[in-house]
């Protein structure tokens, strides 16, 4: 097997089952000619139903894929069948020069890449850019205003009214403040919504929804009074963009990043992906944020069991977690351990801590040493090496599968905690990581 993937890491990258089952088929080393690799790149031609072989590339530095083949999906299954042969089998691989039609298509990539970096450098007028900003401040200004009395008008009213509303009810103020260019706070109004039918305790739920949207709106009345860190993350709240383009121009922090996990998340079409690190030396916790919408495919670079040398740097906050890759060097290596806490006790501290610096923060990284997943009135949990439960989301599907990588004794285990609920997206079982 190859040093630095396994399978199951390959197949995480897979799009769907349809993707994962015919590429397990193209790992066949009689389907493929001309397989060669070296440290960058592999390749290989495949046989389709067309009269001329698909010819598959992928860049090993990212992971990034190409072929020939009409297919839109994204790695293609001749990719995920290229890419399992070479982690069951690299002696099928002669390690030679690239053809040529593989030289060309790192060297397009390596000429994208320099594009990119030369349009950071340029600068937008700050004449124009300036009175952008005022227009759209005013804009943000005026929405906000318009949802305090909102707000007020409900609380005013009573909670018990708002279950007799329609979805229209939030929905068309969400509406008024994405015309306000506030498209954050447009969704913290929007999730607000469905909180009304969502069974025992859901006034609590909605109060603190209710709380968390006006605290924003007495942060943005008094942003001038705060930090740079709380106004950033203000600023975010309500929807306002620190850019790629505006980051890359910083120094970030360099160190060997553990990727620990990921979480695709779906909302009318909009697809958001969680990606977590963890920097080895410095410790510090890092998000990757992107966005897809429709079937646009995701960034497949960041491939959760595995280790890159990278450069990231964090968007502006109190509590920094959203981060980018500036740079990377090398090609990732595999991760050998993952960190995490022993007592849940520990980790809620930790998420406590977090929330006093930014109390917006909706999904926490929670990486657990030595837990025992276990059922108890049909509802799943993890317990500590002191009993102390930590509920499990019930939309989690994976359970049983946890609870048989565990076979009853400890693991460890990473995910995300929304405040109320735990998700296990990774678990460290034989010596890897299982992403689930």
């Amino acid at each position: 097997m190859s040093a630095n993937w396994t399978s199951e890491q390959i197949l995480a990258l897979s799009p769907d089952a349809s993707s994962t089952k015919n590429g397990k088929a193209l790992a066949n080393p009689g389907k493929w000619s001309s397989l060669g690799h070296n440290e960058q790149a592999l390749w290989g031609e495949c046989l389709g139903s067309g009269k001329n072989p698909y010819r598959t590339q992928i860049d090993l530095t990212e992971p990034a894929f190409k072929c020939s083949c009409p297919s839109r999906k994204f790695p293609c299954k001749h990719g995920l069948g290229l890419f399992l042969l070479f982690a069951n089998d690299i002696s099928k691989f002669s390690g030679n020069v690239p053809p040529e039609w593989v030289i060309s298509w790192l060297d397009s990539r390596k000429e994208r890449k320099a594009k990119q970096t030369e349009k950071v450098k340029k600068e937008v007028d700050p004449a124009t850019r300036a009175k952008r900003a005022q227009k759209r401040l005013d804009k943000v200004t005026a929405g906000m205003q318009d949802l305090e009395l909102w707000l007020r008008d409900l609380i005013r009213q009573g909670l018990a009214t708002v279950q007799g509303e329609s979805y229209s009810f939030w929905d068309g103020t969400a509406a008024r403040l994405v015309d306000a260019q506030a498209p954050g706070v447009a969704r913290l109004v929007r999730q607000m919504g469905s909180i009304p039918f969502s069974g025992e305790g859901w006034q609590e739920r909605l109060l603190a929804q209710l709380g968390k949207v006006y605290l924003l709106i007495e942060g943005f009345k008094n942003l001038d009074k705060l930090s740079p860190e709380v106004q950033a993350d203000i600023r975010t709240q309500i929807g306002w963009t620190q850019t790629k383009e505006e980051l890359s121009k910083k120094q970030g922090l360099k160190d060997s990043w553990l990727i620990l996990g990921q979480n695709v998340e779906e909302e009318d079409r909009l697809r958001a992906q969680r990606i977590w690190l963890w920097g080895k030396q410095t410790q510090q916790t890092a998000l990757i944020l992107n966005f897809a919408h429709g079937s646009q495919p995701f960034d497949t670079s960041l491939v959760p069991g595995t280790c890159i040398d990278a450069e990231l740097v964090f968007f502006e906050s109190a509590y920094p977690l959203r981060a980018i890759v500036k740079n990377r060097d090398g090609i990732p290596t595999p991760l050998h351990k993952i960190p995490g806490s022993k007592t849940i006790a520990e980790i809620m501290q930790t998420c406590a801590q977090a929330l006093a610096r930014n109390p917006w923060i909706e999904q926490f990284p929670v990486a657990l040493h030595d837990v025992i997943p276990n059922q108890k009135n049909g509802i799943w949990f993890v317990y500590d090496a002191h009993k102390h439960p930590l509920p499990i989301q019930p939309k989690s599907r994976k359970n049983w599968q946890i609870l048989a990588l565990s076979g009853g004794y400890p693991l460890d285990i990473f995910g995300e905690w929304d405040g109320e609920y735990f998700l296990p997206l990774s678990v460290w079982t034989d010596n890897m990581l299982v992403s689930l």
